[in-house]
């Protein structure tokens, strides 16, 4: 929640390539007064703390300065020499090459090279400086302990890619694939650039790439050329095409080849276009194939990609060069190569996540917040979790329950009400503590104290308390690395639960936000609590009166656009580089990282609160592997259709990294939204795997039954969503044990149709469902390709399970009136379903169903994963496959797991030659429970309930229907 938008304030990484270390500031030093004369408010008579002290110096970035230097001129490169080979990879020594060029900085003139074969997927190239001084920042290297590096595996015998480099002009290295002779990665015709603060490399890309990841940001699936990536985390709002919370450096490429051109060529969007996307009449295999690839730049400084239309300039801040190659060939192999060896496997979440959430920053009173508990009910819609922003806290201050709107008198009723009906809540914690004003007793903050106490707050390099402010006012923010950082989080934690019986946490503001430059509380605490340097959403000034986007519109649509400034000081909106770390390391260093440590801590709380239980936590700020603690969702997104737009390829790219728990605020979190767009937005967001609508303070409220069109949009497609936790939890299991993505891209999944490699206006959720949203306003079609037609696959509508009649490689109009989201099954699938209930504890209850949509062959498989819902190491599992084929369901059950709901229904789409008797283990099956459409192909099996009472996986079975 972190409402940024009103601040006017943002990080543009760019600007680094000019940057040294920031310096704390004091009030007088940032020219404004230490005494009671700040502008009084509506919301409490306080100092409020004036705009200029969240205004940083005014720095022009270097890439955008016409006249700042190109480091590729004027830096002479290295040259390698000492080369030293084994079996596992090589060593070398690298000299600069010429007169050192400091543009940016000083040069470090002796490297050292370390190239590692680790396994049979994966080679790593390391780049750092010979003389590594823990005392100078420039040589920071990353510690083991706190992002591990990925380590060798032994046998690398099979491994496609190698290693070649050469001394001429300078150092340069390319990673190939001996399969294909492809160079995958190259910096020939570049030089390498080491200075203290600035470190630069260019790799060399094909015409008109296909390039994924680099995060986090609000853009397009597909990068595209003349686009600076910058990777800082930054608490920014939602803005277009900038940094924002997460920071992930890694990639994923693909690259086409014609599949009978031996020569493994990539082929060009000219090439293809040359062709024509569609395909011809008669055709009945693609012709082409592809091949993908993995980059993971192990790095925790800010920096800078910046894509140009036949390389990528790597830039960054300082710390080494720490580069990892993932072979793949496919987009599945990249991301389980990456996950399971690099930065983690994605935390398996329990089954109640998956239910529908409901949260908006101005939720009043424990009354309230019960009565839209009920309301949902009221109106039947499903509801699994409430949450809360900041208004349950004392003043903003964290482990904490405002003493009149949010009582402690009011806990036990409020949670034994909920949680009797197997409902949940999830509270908003903020990164930055509070500091109590010394001089008034009565504000004393026992969190504050305990940590005081023990240690475990960032400091300015003069070893005073770094205090800088947030939504409480003046605030200290958790040192991680401190010895005791962890344990005092933990233990406040604890003890919260007792007085709040929270189910998970939503931890934010964690990039780490500040709401001024410097340590500008320092010398000023006793002004507090003070105000935030703006007004908030519903204060005097500040009313939000904000027609919907679409307000007016008549017989037209808008195209939606965003644009953000950009302030160029990394101190703006942040802790500042400089402050410190218990062991000695500056936030200059570590800042990316900051994010994923509260994750991490959080995590080891909630183990703590729940022994044994999995962990549920919504984190802001993310860095590459915090997929195995946490989910995340989008930010401070606008009530606008282009940020509905811009949430699948956010969610994409979040597969990418390994963090599959991702959803956005539904409905849009600034501004007011409308009936149409949040019917349309209700139902997208239904098939995200977190699913959550939340708004901002002062805004029209947007529950889901503010509308009837709404509320019926969104029982349709909760229906939908409902049915399908079985199949999400399966494909969530499978990423959390193969690294596996949940939303995927059909290019992707349809690796040899290029024409798919910039769609991210459908998706995938699994293998098996395609979703085909609209997207825009006032329509009612919407356009999309069903992809795999032309190697045979078959598509069924979910509502009526006929098959699709679509023409390969062409996008089809598809009728979708407001209140419809079209929605399709794959042919070839089996998919594991259960009868909805209004909690997924009741769904958990009710009948199982299975859906076989046959392939064109007649064929079908699937599988189902089924446990306790909760454990951490569950004690007994069912893993169950599913196998269709000449006219025969088998069901083989593996696992200990006791479930006792019985089979409710069997639906199976694209029967041909129509119906025979149906059997189930050879018993005929009652001509009542059967329903064999010849018309649409459809055969409907229900009431089979009294057939499987001891449960429907008590064992194997066989339903036959020829």
């Amino acid at each position: 929640m972190a409402r940024t938008s009103f601040l006017q304030a943002s990080v543009l990484l760019s600007s680094f390539l000019s940057f040294t270390h920031a310096q704390s500031a004091t009030p007088t030093q940032l020219g404004w007064s230490t005494t009671l004369n700040g502008t009084p408010t509506s919301f409490r008579s306080v100092f409020t703390i004036p705009a200029s002290a969240d205004a940083g110096a005014d720095v022009l970035p270097n890439i955008q300065d016409p006249q700042a230097v190109n480091a590729q001129d004027v830096c002479p490169g290295y040259k390698a020499s000492q080369l030293r080979e084994t079996d596992a990879g090589l060593s070398a020594v690298l000299t600069l090459a010429g007169k050192p060029c400091n543009v940016y900085g000083t040069d470090v003139e002796t490297l050292t090279l370390k190239v590692e074969f680790q396994s049979k997927d994966r080679l790593a190239v390391n780049i750092r400086p010979a003389q590594l001084d823990a005392s100078n920042s420039s040589h920071w290297v990353i510690p083991e302990s706190l992002i591990p590096r990925p380590r060798a595996e032994g046998s690398h015998a099979d491994l496609d890619l190698e290693f070649d480099w050469s001394n001429e002009p300078s150092f340069w290295f390319s990673v190939t694939r001996k399969s294909s002779g492809d160079i995958i990665f190259t910096t020939k015709g570049s030089h390498l650039v080491y200075e203290n603060q600035f470190v630069e490399f260019v790799n060399s890309l094909p015409e008109d790439y296909n390039l994924y990841g680099l995060g986090e940001r609000i853009h397009g699936l597909k990068l595209n050329n003349n686009f600076t990536a910058t990777i800082y985390a930054a608490d920014v709002g939602d803005p277009i095409d900038r940094n924002l919370y997460g920071s992930h450096p890694f990639y994923l490429e693909t690259r086409y080849f014609d599949a009978s051109n031996k020569t493994k060529k990539p082929l060009k969007q000219s090439d293809l276009h040359q062709r024509s996307f569609g395909y011809e009449p008669n055709a009945s295999k693609s012709p082409y194939t592809s091949a993908s690839h993995g980059v993971y730049y192990r790095n925790l400084h800010g920096m800078d990609v910046v894509l140009s239309p036949s390389n990528m300039t790597w830039r960054t801040l300082g710390g080494e060069i720490d580069l990892f190659f993932f072979d793949g060939p496919t987009q599945p192999a990249v991301t389980n190569q990456y996950q399971t060896s690099a930065i983690g496997l994605p935390a398996m979440q329990s089954y109640w996540t998956f239910g529908y959430h409901q949260c908006r920053w101005g939720y009043r009173n424990w009354t309230e917040t019960r009565s839209i508990v009920e309301t949902m009910r009221a109106f039947n819609i499903p509801m699994e979790t409430i949450w809360l922003d900041i208004d349950y806290m004392d003043q903003y201050r964290d482990f904490t329950l405002d003493p009149v709107t949010f009582p402690p008198s009011g806990v036990a009723d409020f949670f034994d009400w909920l949680h009797s009906n197997n409902q949940h809540f999830v509270p908003i914690v903020d990164a930055a503590i509070y500091i109590p004003n010394p001089t008034n007793a009565s504000d004393a903050y026992d969190t504050y104290t305990r940590g005081n106490e023990s240690g475990v707050f960032l400091t300015n390099p003069d070893g005073s308390q770094y205090i800088g402010a947030v939504w409480p006012g003046y605030t200290v923010f958790p040192d991680w690395m401190s010895s005791n950082g962890v344990a005092w989080w933990v233990k406040e934690m604890v003890e919260w639960y007792k007085e709040v019986p929270f189910s998970g946490f939503w931890v934010d503001m964690t990039e780490v936000s500040s709401f001024c430059v410097g340590s500008c509380g320092t010398g000023n605490v006793t002004l507090n609590p003070v105000h935030p340097p703006f007004s908030l959403p519903g204060e005097v000034g500040n009313v939000v009166f904000d027609y919907p986007e679409g307000f007016n519109i008549t017989n037209a649509t808008e195209a939606a656009s965003a644009s953000a400034g950009a302030s160029s000081d990394l101190a703006v909106h942040a802790v500042s580089p400089n402050a410190t770390h218990a062991n000695g390391m500056e936030e200059y260093d570590v800042h990316n990282v900051w994010g994923h440590q509260i994750i991490n801590a959080t995590y080891q709380g909630l183990l703590s609160v729940f022994p044994g239980k999995r962990p549920f936590i919504i984190g802001r700020s993310t860095f590459a592997g915090s997929g195995k603690w946490a989910g995340h969702w989008g930010g401070d997104n606008a009530s606008k259709w282009a940020y509905m737009f811009f949430s699948i390829p956010q969610a994409l790219s979040f597969s990418l990294f390994g963090i599959p728990m991702f959803g956005v605020d539904t409905c849009g979190f600034n501004g007011n939204t409308d009936a149409e767009l949040c019917s349309r937005w209700m139902q997208l967001s239904a098939f995200f795997p977190f699913y959550r609508n939340h708004n901002v303070l002062s805004a029209i409220s947007q529950e889901p039954y503010q509308w009837e069109s709404v509320a019926s949009a969104s029982r349709s497609a909760m229906h939908i969503r409902y049915s399908l936790l079985p199949y999400m939890y399966t494909l969530f299991h499978q990423a959390h044990t193969t690294g596996s993505t949940v939303m995927r891209a059909l290019a992707w999944e349809f690796p040899n149709e290029p024409q798919l490699a910039g769609v991210d206006t459908q998706f995938l959720l699994g293998p098996s469902i395609l979703v085909t949203p609209v997207l825009e306003p006032q329509v009612d079609t919407v356009k999309g390709v069903f992809p795999g037609l032309i190697d045979g696959e078959s598509w069924y509508d979910w509502y009526t399970g006929e098959r699709v009649k679509a023409e390969a490689g062409v996008n089809t109009t598809i009728s979708a009136p407001l209140g419809h989201i079209p929605v399709y099954v794959r042919g070839g699938s089996v998919l594991p379903t259960q009868e909805p209930g209004y909690t997924t504890t009741d769904s958990r209850k009710n009948p199982w169903g299975l859906i076989v949509a046959l392939s064109a062959d007649g064929e079908a498989s699937g599988s189902l994963y089924v446990d306790d819902g909760e454990s951490l190491e569950p004690s007994a599992t069912l893993d169950i496959s599913f196998a269709a084929v000449s006219g025969q369901l088998k069901v083989d059950v593996r696992g200990e797991f006791k479930d006792n709901n019985t089979l409710g229904n069997v639906t199976v789409l694209g029967l041909t030659g129509g119906c025979g008797p149906v059997k189930l283990n050879g018993q005929p099956v009652d001509t009542a429970k059967v329903n064999c459409n010849q018309d649409t192909s459809v055969l409907k099996l229900s009431g089979l309930n009294d057939l499987t009472n001891g449960g429907a996986w008590q064992g194997n079975w066989t339903l036959s229907w020829t």
